[in-house]
């Protein structure tokens, strides 16, 4: 049981963890600031938070632990806002979807007390963003990746683990590098493909025509094109690296199935075809007995 969340960001992730936080009755008293006091107002009328603080400082002050909710781009400047009422004692924690951006920034601001942080990743959300969008369900059966450094203290490292777990979520450990390069293969470079391939057909002459003929494959596969621009713009740029490097192999093997076809290679295709359907396959059928 913590005494007080201090909740920065009080948008869909940082909303939904408090509801999830105050059903489980984990947390007595949330205090939640936002850049916007609209939104603070808000998740105090919806009964996400109990109180609205007028900035991140006083967010934190009292609270035992903290949740920075906000988009990568924004973790340095909120560690700074913050730095000066947190302790050895706090348990300081993000949902951001990279990492190593994020731990070298609470490396730089947080100094002594950087071990007082826990760099998570809950591998959940919405296309959808805003505190009316929260959801007290959001984390349950979720996974969260958890990528403690060697100055993280033990100590809130369990507590971080614990609490996740009692929310009913799947915890990993891994580090900041083999996260981000994971989460480029399988989540960042997808998302790439599906804005590069909205915008490819939309930007040809009979692109709308095109659209309103598409079906339920289409609409499967182009699903996170509707993503949140502004956390999906921090979250390219900040893990760049790891992402070109995905990309380009991602374009010599299609340049490789282009290749195949233009020389109808038919035998070859369809070699290809059944091994990706029955790793897909075999993915699905794996991923549905891990998160039952």
């Amino acid at each position: 049981m913590f005494e007080q969340l201090g909740l920065i960001g009080c948008g869909l992730m940082g909303g939904s963890f408090a509801l999830a936080l105050k059903r489980a009755g984990l947390v007595k008293r949330v205090v939640g600031y936002s850049k916007s006091p609209s939104t603070t107002e808000r998740a105090r009328q919806m009964g996400v938070i109990d109180v609205e603080a007028p900035s991140a400082l006083l967010a934190v002050s009292g609270a035992d632990i903290v949740l920075l909710a906000v988009p990568v781009s924004a973790t340095e400047a909120t560690f700074k806002a913050i730095r000066h009422l947190v302790g050895p004692n706090t348990l300081i924690m993000d949902v951001g979807s990279t990492k190593r951006d994020v731990v070298d920034a609470a490396r730089r601001v947080l100094g002594t007390n950087v071990g007082s942080f826990v760099p998570c990743h809950p591998i959940t959300g919405k296309e959808v963003s805003g505190v009316e969008h929260a959801d007290v369900d959001l984390y349950a059966g979720k996974q969260v990746i958890l990528t403690p450094i060697e100055r993280t203290f033990t100590v809130q490292l369990q507590k971080a683990t614990d609490l996740w777990t009692a929310l009913g979520c799947n915890v990993l450990k891994m580090s900041p590098q083999a996260h981000d390069a994971a989460y480029a293969a399988v989540s960042h470079l997808p998302h790439l493909i599906a804005f590069a391939l909205i915008n490819g057909i939309t930007g040809q002459d009979h692109g709308k025509d095109y659209m309103s003929l598409a079906g339920p494959g289409f609409r499967d596969f182009t699903r996170i094109a509707a993503s949140d621009p502004k956390m999906w713009r921090d979250i390219l740029i900040a893990n760049r690296e790891e992402l070109l490097a995905q990309s380009k192999i991602f374009q010599e093997t299609l340049q490789s199935l282009e290749q195949l076809i233009s020389t109808s290679s038919g035998d070859v295709l369809e070699v290809l075809i059944e091994k990706a359907s029955e790793t897909r396959a075999t993915w699905r059928i794996s991923s549905q007995k891990s998160h039952k």
